[in-house]
């Protein structure tokens, strides 16, 4: 597990397509499904903060804790245009978590737990979750899904083209592991010329066996697994598992 790089100033462009008022709601409607004790958040691997911002702007309390110094400078970038919402971010790795006391909900999304690429440090992460949530808290979290390290992602490559930035993806997968190791090419014009930079990430895809049984370890009681940001078990070829869990 590492911090993003270069990746940090990029990232916001190459996941435009990405609706963070819809993943907030969605998460928010589990909250409101499953209950919870109360209304403090941590955003948990929140990168660039566009989650936490839209949880703080439906009234959650929010804590954002990321690896990155990188990305947390941009989302305290956009933090101090709502000074109001008061949005505390903390540079920790998952596997080191240590919040100040206990929060009511964990919200780990956009596949940050595939990030963790050995078994132990998915059991160490989800052990901290545990041990700073509060008796009957909830632990929300999705991952990408083995079928889609090995049927979607793969070797595939793509390009990305922005007016400033040009980007060329290339992942690596991995059998043994389900792993998929993406190389990432970023051109910027800088003064006239482009300069390059590198970037690598790599993300395991684990078994609805594992996490569960991760879970039950850490001490928390599995509420329910769906496909796709629904409320519908998932199908055979889902790509993305929503894990609902919580606090005994």
């Amino acid at each position: 597990m590492r911090g993003y790089g270069a990746f940090a100033w990029y990232y916001d462009e190459l996941t435009e397509n990405v609706s963070y008022e819809k993943r907030a709601e969605y998460f928010l409607k589990l909250v409101e499904k499953f209950g919870s004790s109360g209304p403090l958040v941590l955003d948990l691997a929140c990168g660039t903060g566009s989650l936490s911002m839209e949880l703080a702007r439906r009234g959650c309390d929010v804590i954002g804790v990321d690896i990155s110094e990188d990305m947390l400078s941009v989302a305290r970038g956009k933090a101090l245009e709502h000074p109001e919402w008061d949005i505390l971010y903390l540079c920790q790795p998952m596997t080191d978590l240590d919040l100040f006391g206990t929060v009511d909900t964990t919200i780990c999304a956009l596949d940050s737990i595939n990030h963790l690429t050995d078994p132990v440090q998915v059991r160490q992460a989800f052990q901290k979750v545990s041990l700073f949530t509060a008796p009957g808290g909830l632990f929300l979290f999705d991952v990408n899904t083995p079928y889609k390290h090995r049927e979607i992602l793969g070797n595939s490559c793509y390009v990305y083209e922005f007016d400033d930035l040009f980007c060329a993806w290339q992942n690596f997968f991995e059998e043994e592991t389900c792993s998929v190791t993406v190389q990432l090419d970023f051109f910027s014009e800088e003064s006239g010329h482009y300069v390059r930079e590198q970037e690598y990430i790599t993300e395991r895809a684990y078994t609805r066996e594992e996490l569960s049984q991760w879970l039950k370890q850490a001490g928390f009681d599995l509420l329910a697994v769906y496909g796709e940001d629904s409320m519908k078990p998932p199908a055979p070829d889902c790509q993305r598992w929503i894990f609902a869990a919580r606090k005994k």
